[in-house]
């Protein structure tokens, strides 16, 4: 067992090693691993929606459970995060990582590969689960007419507001991988405080955002250039989130102390 698994509370670089070795394995996983594993996440984050619409029906219609329901939409994200399946928004922190330390042509084009092909597998997850919804007897349509109504508070805004509130999301996201290695006995809670937040605070992580686009684009309740507008902004905020700031101030805090170790090996 190595002095990073036996170390009960890691240090910053040592944290920044454990990510980003994950994510040098990451980068070189093959096409079909990737794409399965990217296009299950889309699946399972559909229950974000989901799971928080369940609850929403199943209270007393008259009060305010805004807090409660919220708790639903953690769902999807303890099933993808737990179970390992690829997530873009993950990504805009653990790929990067290897990427800040060795700025290389090849690394580049390897993080862009990964991220490619993520996101679009991830989309297809989505897609077609938004489509087995609208077309399949699977829920009843009180429970649609509940998944399409999360979804047009989510969507149906200014698309630069959309822009701003995935900023949020992809820092909390960003900040979730950062502190994973250190909680292994509660991740469970952690994935859940951290989601609840984006919940509540009505922020716009772009792949849990992007099953609520496509269901009011199949349904008509959004314009197929809104719905894309959604995915477009909300995967720039998160990316500035996650990448721009969260990712490059967690390697300039240890920039210094790895490059100082390298030197003394």
């Amino acid at each position: 067992m190595s002095a990073i698994d036996q170390e009960p509370r890691l240090a910053a670089p040592k944290i920044y090693e454990v990510i980003a070795r994950e994510g040098l394995e990451e980068l070189h996983r093959p096409f079909t691993a990737l794409m399965w594993s990217a296009f299950v996440a889309g699946i399972c984050i559909s229950f974000c929606l989901f799971c928080e619409a369940f609850i929403k029906i199943n209270v007393p219609q008259n009060g305010n459970y805004f807090l409660f329901e919220n708790l639903g939409y953690t769902v999807g994200f303890i099933i993808v995060i737990i179970g390992r399946f690829q997530l873009f928004t993950e990504n805009t922190i653990t790929v990067i990582l290897p990427l800040l330390d060795k700025t290389t042509p090849n690394r580049f084009k390897l993080t862009a590969r990964i991220w490619g092909i993520v996101m679009f597998f991830n989309f297809l997850g989505t897609f077609i689960v938004a489509l087995m919804t609208t077309y399949l007897p699977i829920f009843t349509p009180e429970q649609v007419t509940a998944f399409l109504d999360i979804s047009d508070h989510a969507i149906n805004k200014e698309l630069h507001l959309i822009f701003f509130q995935a900023i949020p999301a992809g820092f909390l996201i960003a900040a979730l991988v950062w502190i994973m290695p250190s909680i292994e006995g509660s991740k469970f809670w952690i994935i859940m405080l951290i989601t609840y937040v984006i919940a509540i605070g009505d922020f716009a992580p772009v792949i849990a955002g992007s099953g609520e686009a496509f269901l009011l684009m199949i349904n008509g309740q959004t314009t197929i250039a809104h719905g894309l507008g959604y995915l477009v902004a909300a995967a720039l905020g998160n990316i500035l989130g996650g990448t721009g700031l969260f990712a490059f101030m967690a390697y300039a805090q240890v920039k210094v102390e790895i490059e100082e170790e390298s030197e003394i090996k």
